[in-house]
C-alpha cells in the first residue's frame, strides 16, 4: 500500500439543519445544531484513513481550543499529524446551513488555513518527497499548493488535485497534476467550455490535457463521475440513496479514491469504490461524522 499525504485545510464545522435556506436579509428558525471537525483537507484525510489508507496530514491550526481539539481528533483517527503547523491566527471555522432537501450553504472563516506559506511547504519537503500520493484542495493559498505539487511531482509522487473551492491556478501548476478531480462547474471555469454533459466535459478536458494534466475524473453529482485517462471515456453511475446532507460528499469521494489507487486499483475501480463511499456519506448528517469505514464501504458494495 502506498503512502497518502493530504495537504489542506482544517476547520471546525458548525451546522444547523433548517426547513429552507434563508434568503438575503431573512432570519429563519433552525433545528438541530452540531459542531464537528471539518475543512476539505481534514475531511479528505479522515475519509482516506477510514477507507483503510496509510495517511499523513499537513494542516495549519491556531493556538486555540479549536486547533487543539482538531489535532487530538486526527490522532484519535489514526492519522499522522507530525507535519501539522501552528499559527498566530485563529483556527478555521465553517458555518453551514442544511435544508430539508439536503442542499447547503457554507461560509468559511479560513483563519490559520490561509497562513500556510511556501516556507512552511519547504520545511515539509521530507514528507512531500516520501509520499506516494499527494492529495490537495484549494482552501489554502495557491502558492503553497503549487510548491507542494512541484516538490512531490519531481520526487515521483502521484499529485491529485481537487480544485475546490475554485481559484485561478498558474499555468505551471497543470503540468504537475497527475489526476485532476473537478466538478462540472469547476471544469467549466478552468477550461472556458460550458460543461453540461459528458460530451462537453470531454471537450473541456482536452483544454487541460493540453496544459499538462495527466488524467481526470469529472464528478457530476447525482449523475455519477466521468473518467478521462486518454482512452475511451468511462462513466461510473452514482448510487441511488436517500440523501439527508451532501456536506463533505466530494471530500469523501476524493479521500476514498486515493486509498483505492494506493492499493493498485484501476482508475475505474477506484472511482466505483469512491462512489460507494460518498453515497454512504450523504445518508448521514455532517461532514466527518458521515464518513464511512472500510467495512461499511465493502458491505455497501456487495
Amino acid at each position: 500500500m502506498g503512502k497518502i499525504l493530504v495537504l489542506g485545510s482544517s476547520n471546525t464545522d458548525m451546522t444547523v439543519k433548517t426547513a429552507a435556506l434563508p434568503a438575503p436579509g431573512e432570519t429563519v428558525l433552525g433545528g438541530e445544531f452540531t459542531m464537528s471537525p471539518g475543512g476539505k483537507g481534514a475531511n479528505q484525510a479522515v475519509a482516506a484513513k477510514r477507507a483503510g489508507g496509510d495517511v499523513s496530514f499537513i494542516c495549519k491550526v491556531g493556538n486555540d481550543v479549536f486547533g487543539d481539539n482538531a489535532l487530538k481528533h486526527y490522532v484519535a483517527e489514526g492519522i499522522d499529524v507530525e507535519g501539522a503547523l501552528r499559527s498566530e491566527k485563529p483556527s478555521g471555522v465553517a458555518l453551514i446551513t442544511v435544508d430539508e432537501e439536503a442542499e447547503n450553504c457554507i461560509v468559511v472563516a479560513s483563519g490559520a488555513n490561509v497562513d500556510i506559506t511556501p516556507e512552511d511547504i519547504e520545511a515539509s519537503r521530507p514528507l512531500l518527497e516520501s509520499c506516494d500520493i499527494l492529495l490537495m484542495q484549494l482552501e489554502i493559498p495557491v502558492e503553497a499548493v503549487l510548491k507542494a505539487a512541484r516538490i512531490a511531482f519531481e520526487a515521483g509522487a502521484t499529485v491529485v488535485l481537487n480544485p475546490a473551492p475554485y481559484a485561478e491556478l498558474p499555468e505551471e501548476m497543470f503540468k504537475y497534476i497527475s489526476l485532476f478531480i473537478p466538478n462540472e462547474t469547476e471544469l467549466s471555469s478552468f477550461s472556458g467550455v460550458d460543461v453540461t454533459d459528458p460530451e462537453s466535459a470531454c471537450k473541456a478536458a482536452e483544454v487541460l490535457f493540453a496544459k499538462g494534466v495527466g488524467r481526470m475524473i469529472v464528478t457530476m453529482g447525482s449523475k455519477g463521475s466521468l473518467i478521462l485517462d486518454g482512452g475511451e471515456p468511462q462513466f461510473v453511475q452514482a448510487r441511488k440513496v436517500k440523501a439527508v446532507d451532501t456536506t463533505g460528499a466530494g471530500d469523501t469521494y476524493c479521500g476514498s479514491l486515493c486509498v483505492a489507487l494506493s492499493e493498485g486499483k484501476s482508475l475505474k475501480d477506484a472511482a466505483a469504490f469512491a462512489t460507494a463511499s460518498s453515497a454512504i456519506s450523504v445518508t448521514k448528517m455532517g461532514a466527518q461524522t458521515a464518513i464511512p469505514t472500510r467495512p461499511e464501504i465493502e458491505a455497501f458494495m456487495m
